[in-house]
């Protein structure tokens, strides 16, 4: 018995160093692009080990059996794998991760070709819907609201009566941005004026940007750069959603979305509103602080289901909005609709219908072939005061394009062909021989080709070259040429050097002629303008502990020569030429992204330019002026912190904006004559602030902020001339609407509802 007790805790230390024996363990190593993830997380049953500064990992001491084993870390992808271990073993299990949300962001813009951010030899920014949701009312933003997000982009608000706006990109007027729809350039000039406010949230998945020339894929139009909005997959979206939302101004809007399926075909439609209809003048210039509306806007999409799996999608909206604006009598009780046209009470009316088609069609054969097409009827019946505009523009587009498989070079030509009409009521279409109504009609074939190579492992060379034939103008060439350097998974280097040109349709696209008292003169034929760009970015992804960040820069040059600039210099006109001199816009834009492991993150960014013109002065030395309405400097910054347990999101944006040049205008004394003294030319900074606050309920998701959280306006009436004692206000031949350089809308409190219905 003795010698029992002695055995036994020798005999389980042996069964117990038989068990370790037989223990198995599972190892390997986390990388990225063939880089090691340090610190990466492995998780098996539920238990979590971290791995190394090599992105070695171990797990020991395992039994027998079958596990899933999960690879993760902040801003990747996640990855599972099965590994079966046998009694013993060490089992070799490697992980490389994609997928982060910083790098690969799946985007089309850059060379007409789905790729990943990471992978484009041309820088693309990228606003996804999830980022909309974040920080804006999807209810009642839209496509202008989204694009502030962007470093270096502005909305420029070019009326203070009925709020003409447009794109700014790098401190250049918004004709300069070409904006497609699912890479089809459907906005003409006409419709940049309003039609850009009737693309809702509702219907964007994402949206790509593009800073710096692209004329030599989209032509005319892309001199400053390329908006491209991608709308939603059918086939990704709820049976039935709706969005609903009130403000303090007493506006209200509305989407509601539903995703029939035909089949296999999958469809979507969406209907979204806008009503604001409150006259608002804390200014005391006795005209309306905010635009009033009636907004409507249809939207569908399809893909179309096919044997050869290959897309084709057709897509249509309409839109109609019914703006207006004035003195109080003007709006109250709708009185508009009768006043429309008035030389006694002053108000701007604008109806606009606007009919889109839009699609792409691959077709089924072996080699790449696809063709994207796009229709567009565009009407505007308006009123400015006692001035009537009616215009019309429609637009037929087609891109057919030709990717052959050419091995290690990335071939894309292409033939492009474009028809617009253009016919207004204005001596813009009035042939000058018989004074009778010529209609502007072209016809604008091109031809492009681009090859993309990859020169070893770091390197990726663009070039590419397109050829436009205008009626007016002849042929134009636009080359261009990108380098990517990418000496690390994590840095990537980027230079771009191309030109661009643009040919001007001024009565579509400045409507300072008819929102005031001021007359067009043009003292000559007008030559497209000519730009020469060159830019450098910088973009490199870093980790800190646990956390993904990613830093951003970019240096940017361009050089305009023939470019049209308005002068207002002259009371009561505005002087269309070709400059003489030239024009030059000089910035660098910083941005920070960060994401941190528990679930809050950051944008941060600034952008400083100068946009300068340089004339030749009186005594034959060159004078340089800033541009009007592009910001010295500019800044934004969002923060968004997703409450787990209490499944609140809370996001806030800031925006700040610094000085801009603006026109020489003048006030007038109690006599109505102009003061000697014009009113400051450049504008003081200011912030604009946002904040949301969401919180979700199972399908139901109620969600409330504040726009303009600081309450700030524009400390002076953006209008001049309204007080002349010796005219009815608005008609005064020193009315003038261009003073408008910052908002009028105050601080605005909003509250909305969201519910899905089905998967």
């Amino acid at each position: 018995m003795h010698l029992i007790q002695k055995l036994i805790p020798g005999l389980a230390a042996l069964a117990f160093q038989t068990c370790i024996a037989q223990e198995a363990a599972i190892q390997g190593r986390i990388t990225a692009a063939g880089e090691p993830l340090a610190y990466a997380n492995v998780t098996v049953l539920s238990n979590g080990i971290t791995a190394d500064s090599m992105g070695f990992y171990s797990i020991n001491g395992l039994p027998s059996g079958q596990y899933t084993v999960t690879a993760s870390y902040v801003g990747f992808l996640p990855v599972s794998r099965s590994a079966e271990v046998e009694p013993g073993q060490v089992f070799k299990l490697d992980f490389n991760l994609s997928g982060s949300s910083l790098l690969e962001e799946v985007i089309v813009t850059g060379s007409m070709k789905p790729t990943y951010v990471s992978a484009s030899p041309i820088k693309v920014e990228v606003v996804t819907s999830k980022q909309l949701d974040t920080y804006l009312p999807a209810a009642a933003s839209s496509i202008m609201d989204g694009i502030k997000m962007v470093n270096g982009v502005q909305e420029v608000v070019a009326c203070g009566v009925c709020f003409t706006n447009s794109i700014s990109v790098n401190g250049l007027p918004g004709a300069y941005t070409a904006v497609l729809m699912d890479g089809a350039p459907i906005y003409g000039n006409l419709a940049s004026v309003y039609g850009l406010n009737g693309i809702p949230n509702m219907i964007i998945d994402r949206f790509e940007v593009i800073k710096g020339p692209s004329s030599t894929l989209y032509g005319s139009e892309a001199v400053a750069g390329v908006i491209n909005i991608i709308t939603k997959d059918p086939a990704k979206q709820p049976p039935l959603a709706v969005d609903l939302m009130g403000t303090s101004h007493l506006e209200s809007f509305g989407n509601i979305a539903a995703a029939p399926k035909i089949g296999k075909t999958a469809g979507y439609l969406g209907l979204n509103y806008a009503y604001i209809d409150d006259f608002d003048d804390r200014n005391g210039d006795g005209f309306g602080d905010q635009v009033n509306l009636d907004r409507y806007s249809f939207f569908t999409k399809w893909n179309i289901s096919r044997k050869s799996g290959k897309p084709f999608t057709i897509s249509g909206k309409y839109y109609y909005e019914d703006r207006r604006n004035g003195v109080e009598a003007f709006l109250k009780n709708r009185a508009y609709r009768q006043l429309r046209g008035s030389d006694r009470i002053y108000g701007e009316s604008i109806y606009t219908h606007r009919a889109e088609l839009f699609g792409t069609y691959e077709f089924p054969t072996r080699a790449f072939l696809k063709i994207d097409y796009s229709l567009s009827d565009h009407r505007q019946d308006s009123y400015y005061g006692a001035d009537g505009y009616d215009a019309r523009q429609k637009i037929a587009f087609a891109n057919f394009l030709w990717r052959p498989d050419t091995g290690k070079h990335d071939l894309l030509a292409g033939i492009s062909a474009r028809y617009q009409l253009y016919d207004d009521n204005t001596v813009a279409t009035l042939n000058p021989v018989d004074e009778t109504n010529a209609p502007d009609r072209q016809f604008i074939p091109g031809i492009f080709v681009q090859d993309e190579w990859s020169a070893g492992k770091n390197w990726t060379l663009l070039g590419g070259a397109r050829v436009d034939h205008y009626p007016a103008h002849g042929l134009i060439f636009s080359p261009r040429f990108n380098l990517k350097y990418k000496p690390s998974a994590w840095t990537t280097l980027r230079t771009n050097f191309g030109t661009g040109f643009r040919v001007v349709n001024l009565f579509t696209e400045d409507h300072a002629f008819i929102t005031g008292q001021r007359t067009v003169e043009i003292a000559e034929t007008l030559s497209p303008e000519r730009s020469l760009n060159g830019s450098l970015n910088l973009n490199h992804v870093y980790t800190l502990g646990n956390s993904i960040g990613n830093f951003d820069i970019d240096a940017y040059y361009t050089y305009f020569r023939n470019k049209i600039l308005p002068d207002y210099g002259t009371p009561g006109k505005i002087i269309y030429a070709n400059s003489k001199g030239h024009a030059e816009t000089l910035g660098i834009g910083i941005n920070l992204t960060h994401n941190f492991a528990f679930p809050l993150a950051f944008n941060l960014g600034m952008n400083a330019q100068r946009v300068t013109q340089t004339e030749t002065g009186a005594n034959g030395e060159p004078v340089r002026t800033d541009v009007e309405f592009a910001p010295q400097w500019s800044g934004n910054f969002g923060i968004n912190y997703h409450w787990k347990k209490a499944k609140l999101l809370i996001a806030y944006t800031l925006r700040i904006t610094g000085p801009m040049a603006l026109p020489e205008v003048y006030d007038l004394d109690e006599n109505g004559d102009p003061v000697a003294v014009p009113r400051p030319t450049v504008s003081k900074p200011y912030a604009f602030q946002n904040i949301q606050v969401s919180r979700v309920f199972g399908k139901w998701t109620v969600y409330a902020g504040a726009q303009n959280l600081g309450d700030y306006t524009q400390q002076v009436s953006p209008l001049t001339g309204f007080n002349d004692p010796a005219s009815p206000p608005g008609f005064s031949k020193y009315f003038d609407t261009a003073y408008a350089y910052a908002p009028l809308h105050g601080r605005e409190f909003y509250l909305g509802v969201k519910v899905t219905a089905g998967r």
